[in-house]
């Protein structure tokens, strides 16, 4: 028999229909001729393929093999990959627990999938069958690309060196993936905690908001009501997937910013139009809902983790900063993320 702490949240979705809600809410793309889509699909299916030796080259991470070509896809397209990938890394199955509570959170997950799909670019999703897959959703490209009034060519290019720098990042480093399944495991699994353990984790969470008034950025918010009802081994698996995520990404934006100057040509252009897009003010609404889907303390990640990869870089060079691909223990630990200097001593 299953004891309850081996069930997982991914069982009691019902990841099929999740796909079908996302799709049947997913915005249309941007308005575009068969010819502005099939270049656009064209040209990314190249730029991906031409990122790939600019990155290694920087990065100093090498892979065997041939690479895989990328998969430019649409909105519905992401939200079909999204739930099998979300499926896979949760533990799910493709018959939930409960066939009425698995509709429900099902069609819950799907409308959050809808909302995130007009703004994702692309994605590297390491846990499909064929071993990693790089994703590209080409309306969102044109949608960004438009609004920003960027050369398109060098536009897709900057993303895809982005992009590509995470499917390098998981290839080379092959446990990276085993890493987060991991964590994920342990994140996702229904532990069936006692209730009024889950009340003493809010109210000490209440306590602490109450008396602190510099909260580190993964203790407040979404992300700290989130800790509060956790228990302690599913606290720890969070740092540990915010941590890897803070890495890989700032990981990203340094090499973009490091390859960027040598081939896309108005890469100081996107550059400025991007991150002024990234912190531009939103709507009430749209600001709520971003909160609770964690995007914000996304686009932290992208900052903070770009600080501590710049400062390590510039302090010892991308060759000794590939230490931190080593293991598990040579990743930073949360406080390094903010002082990378403790990193270097105590790794290098």
């Amino acid at each position: 028999m299953t004891s309850s702490a081996e069930l997982t949240v991914g069982r009691t979705v019902d990841w099929g229909f999740a796909a079908t809600v996302g799709q049947r809410l997913a915005r249309p793309g941007p308005p575009s001729t068969d010819y502005t889509r099939r270049q656009a699909v064209d040209n990314l299916a190249t730029a991906a393929k031409a990122a790939e030796p600019p990155v290694r080259d920087v990065t100093g991470l090498h892979t065997d093999g041939v690479v895989p070509d990328a998969r430019i896809i649409d909105r519905p397209g992401w939200i079909r990959a999204a739930t099998e990938s979300m499926r896979v890394m949760t533990g799910g199955t493709d018959k939930p627990r409960g066939v009425i509570s698995g509709r429900i959170t099902g069609a819950q997950t799907g409308a959050v999938l809808a909302f995130v799909s007009s703004g994702i670019l692309g994605q590297y999703d390491p846990f499909t069958d064929d071993g990693g897959a790089l994703l590209l959703v080409y309306p969102n490209v044109i949608a960004v690309e438009r609004q920003l009034r960027v050369e398109p060519a060098d536009f897709r290019l900057w993303v895809c060196l982005h992009e590509v720098t995470h499917r390098v990042q998981f290839t080379a480093n092959p446990w990276l993936s085993g890493y987060m399944s991991q964590a994920l495991g342990v994140l996702t699994t229904d532990g069936a905690d006692d209730v009024t353990k889950v009340v003493g984790r809010l109210a000490e969470f209440a306590r602490a908001r109450g008396e602190s008034s510099a909260a580190d950025p993964n203790s407040s918010g979404i992300l700290g009501l989130l800790r509060a009802v956790q228990s302690e081994p599913q606290r720890k698996a969070l740092d540990q997937l915010l941590v890897l995520g803070t890495l890989l990404e700032g990981h990203a934006d340094h090499v973009m910013d490091a390859v960027g100057p040598v081939v896309v040509p108005s890469v100081s252009t996107i550059r400025a139009r991007f991150d002024e897009r990234r912190h531009r003010k939103q709507p009430p609404l749209q600001r709520l809902l971003r909160a609770l889907l964690g995007i914000d303390a996304k686009l932290s990640q992208y900052t903070r983790g770009k600080a501590f990869v710049d400062h390590v870089v510039d302090r010892v060079g991308m060759q000794r900063f590939n230490a931190v691909w080593t293991s598990p223990e040579t990743l930073p630990r949360p406080i390094e993320i903010e002082y990378p200097q403790q990193w270097i001593d105590r790794v290098l």
